[in-house]
């Protein structure tokens, strides 16, 4: 399939002989399980556990990382991440003239390599928030390849991937909240990081109620932020959006509590149905959960 160049993204190189310890040390992705030729969700967190900055992390084949992240907070990223660095022997960076693009095909077993519109010189990782079918690659280049194209929007919302801006506002979210507990974006036995004893309580208690969601309607749905309501009370807010599919951040707990009684949900007074992605390993509660959020 041709590259779709994601004009929004941007890079951050961190390099050096204490790069890894660096990292393994601020964010919750553990780069242990981080192998060659993949790239994996992460997130630097407020010491509170709310998620300040999200990506993808890849290595760049010369003992680096590859920071893959949002293009309007790409300076404030590397302004934190130096506030961590101390006497660390590590250089961060933004890479002059970086491109980030991404390709998918149906069949999980083509190569990579195979698409003829690789840029030279490009680096090519899977995205590893994408299970199986479809196979979605991270292309990583100096020169930007194709242009931006709807279809990556409608790919990510139809596997139930969330990301800042469009779906949560950073310093608003909990990794849980996002699913970075089921998509491998947090390290659970790898130790201390920032903000790692919040997750690490919400994780061993099960007090995570908000979650991703999809969203469907039988008409289109309205616009991102727009509230879900269930019995007059809202249960969640509406995020990436298109036409009438889309994802959504909402009170688990709540949703049940919906779907129990019968009540109808609604976005901008849209009914519609709402789904625990098929990759994710959560489910509804089945009892009555404390009161509180989380």
């Amino acid at each position: 399939m041709p590259i779709v160049h994601l004009a929004d993204r941007s890079l951050v190189s961190v390099s050096g002989a204490d790069a890894e310890h660096l990292l393994q040390n601020i964010l919750t992705t553990d780069l242990d399980k981080l192998g060659e030729g993949e790239a994996r969700p992460g997130a630097l967190l407020t010491p509170q556990g709310k998620i300040l900055f999200d990506f993808l992390v890849s290595r760049d084949g010369s003992g680096g990382f590859r920071l893959d992240c949002r293009a309007d907070v790409t300076d404030d990223f590397i302004r934190r991440l130096m506030l961590y660095r101390l006497r660390a022997k590590a250089e961060i960076s933004k890479p002059d003239q970086s491109f980030v693009s991404v390709s998918w095909q149906g069949d999980s077993s083509a190569s990579q390599d195979d698409s003829s519109e690789l840029p030279q010189g490009a680096a090519s990782v899977r995205d590893a928030r994408f299970a199986g079918v479809p196979a979605v690659h991270r292309i990583y280049s100096t020169e930007a390849p194709g242009a931006s194209d709807p279809p990556w929007h409608d790919l990510r919302i139809a596997n139930g991937i969330a990301e800042s801006g469009p779906d949560y506002a950073l310093g608003d979210a909990f990794p849980h909240d996002v699913l970075l507990d089921q998509s491998g974006g947090v390290g659970f036995t790898k130790g201390c990081y920032v903000g790692q004893e919040v997750v690490s309580r919400m994780q061993h208690r099960g007090t995570a109620r908000r979650r991703v969601l999809l969203v469907a309607a039988h008409k289109a749905l309205p616009e991102s932020g727009t509230e879900l309501l269930a019995g007059g009370r809202a249960i969640g807010t509406l995020g990436s959006v298109a036409g009438t599919r889309g994802l959504a951040i909402a009170r688990i707990d709540r949703v049940k509590d919906a779907l129990d009684a019968g009540q109808e949900i609604t976005a901008g007074g849209v009914p519609v149905s709402l789904a625990i992605p098929g990759w994710a390993k959560f489910t509804f509660p089945q009892d009555q959960p404390a009161a509180g959020d989380s």
